[in-house]
């Protein structure tokens, strides 16, 4: 009887240790359950694909202020930046930059490994823009290219591309072969409109040559003249170019015509001799005064306006 006590006491004192040890190993078997998935979920969204540029430039869109995207279906945004091949992680040149068109969204969306440089005409074409180019205007023109990029940079968050700025005339060397994209975007009538005065579309031309890469793309949108309007009338003092005008500039400057697109057309703006294009939204420069011909003016909309795709031979 001693023997057959013993012996069942031994088993229940087993079966008291295994009863701890399962315990003690559930808990075991819990925790790196837990832990395998946090790895798994770590894992997943590290391996996340990120997203296409469509699909980021979207996204920049969208945190745009109300007065930006109000214009969105004159400007096309996103369809222009794509159009032209912007991609994150680019240098773009942003001809007569401003925030948000487009400096602005391209720093968020090029991203911490792109690059946006501004570009403005040169001082010496700014002496012929009479009106508003006063001595103190252009005092300040001289030191624009330290200017914006400090006041661009004030503004850059994390997670943006920095900025970096020239003047038409006077590329610095360093930037030479740097730009995938150059964009000419509502600022090539200027440039024309000039052309005589300092060959200054020829010079804005070569500069733009210099700082592209091989096979790198010159971007222009740009008020769209009638092809059978007067010469005279067309060259860019209302705005308005020949779009055979531009392609002329462009291939004489050694670049290729990729390709074209009516995206930011407008077959409502048939301007005439005698019409500016500032007649049109957003400015409504002839209508401030006379609401008739402020609501034809809106009813025609913003200019009819050419894209062009231009490349830099390889």
């Amino acid at each position: 009887m001693r023997l057959l006590f013993i012996g069942a006491s031994a088993l229940a004192l087993a079966a008291c240790g295994q009863g701890g040890d399962t315990a003690s190993g559930e808990e075991d078997v819990v925790a790196l359950d837990t832990e395998k998935k946090a790895e798994a979920v770590e894992t997943a969204e590290n391996s996340k694909p990120s997203p296409g540029p469509q699909e980021k430039l979207a996204a920049v869109l969208a945190t745009q202020s109300d007065d930006a995207k109000a214009r969105y279906g004159a400007r096309h945004p996103e369809e222009t930046l794509l159009f032209f091949g912007v991609k994150p992680g680019m240098t773009v040149v942003d001809t007569l930059p401003g925030d948000p068109w487009y400096s602005g969204i391209l720093s968020e969306y090029l991203g911490p490994d792109g690059l946006v440089v501004g570009a403005d005409y040169s001082h010496d074409m700014w002496t012929y823009f009479q009106g508003f180019a006063d001595e103190e205007f252009l005092k300040a023109k001289e030191v624009w290219t330290t200017t914006w990029v400090e006041e661009m940079e004030a503004k850059r968050e994390e997670g943006e591309a920095p900025f970096a700025a020239f003047q038409y005339g006077s590329l610095p060397a360093d930037m030479e072969g740097k730009a995938d994209v150059v964009l000419m975007v509502r600022a090539a009538h200027h440039f024309n409109r000039l052309e005589d005065e300092g060959e200054f579309f020829t010079s804005a031309l070569a500069d733009t040559m210099a700082v592209l890469k091989p096979g790198g793309v010159l971007g222009i949108v740009q008020h769209r003249a009638p092809e059978d309007a007067p010469d005279e009338w067309a060259t860019g003092d209302a705005g308005y170019v020949k779009q055979t005008q531009i392609i002329a500039m462009a291939e004489a400057a050694g670049f290729e015509m990729v390709d074209s697109s009516e995206m930011n057309a407008n077959p409502k703006d048939q301007p005439t001799e005698g019409d500016f294009v500032w007649r049109l939204p957003p400015s409504l420069g002839t209508s401030r005064d006379n609401e008739e011909l402020r609501a034809q003016m809106i009813e025609i909309g913003e200019s009819d306006r050419m894209t062009l795709k231009f490349r830099k031979p390889a």
